[in-house]
């Protein structure tokens, strides 16, 4: 009998513990799918002080392709190379994996292409690494979709 309240009392202790942990993933994904959106309203305001919090100084960033550094990026935003008017995310997955984060999903982008509006959709795979100073954008990858 003492063994099996012993071991009631630790089952309920493991599940208690399990269940704070969920909530803290929970949480933090949370943290991350509003990082991912101030990531798309900095880029269609073209706001490079946003995104320089946002991106790590060591940021590898892949679009079609293309290998970007963080410098290249925000450089790219600063001379108004981007015809983004808008993004607007979709539904996004998180991924923990202790201090990371791997986020998959879509975004559809609202361009100007030789003066006529531009509808595309694009795959996203990005990574995130909780630091001291807090979460930051290590790795990213994007690729349009094809109908």
């Amino acid at each position: 009998m003492k063994t099996t309240s012993l071991l009631l009392i630790v089952v309920c202790a493991l599940s208690g513990s399990a269940s704070s942990q969920e909530r803290s993933r929970s949480s933090t994904a949370s943290v991350i799918r509003d990082l991912e959106r101030e990531w798309a309203v900095a880029q269609s305001r073209n706001d490079n002080r946003a995104l320089d919090v946002i991106f790590d100084n060591a940021l590898v960033y892949i679009e079609s392709g293309k290998l970007l550094t963080k410098g290249d990026y925000l450089e790219g935003i600063h001379e108004g190379n981007s015809s983004v008017r808008k993004v607007v995310m979709e539904p996004m997955t998180v991924h923990m994996f202790g201090n990371t984060a791997i986020v998959v999903g879509t975004y559809r982008e609202k361009n100007i292409v030789n003066g006529k509006p531009l509808l595309r959709n694009w795959r996203f795979l990005d990574t995130w690494v909780c630091k001291k100073s807090g979460w930051a954008l290590v790795a990213a990858a994007a690729a349009p979709l094809t109908d």
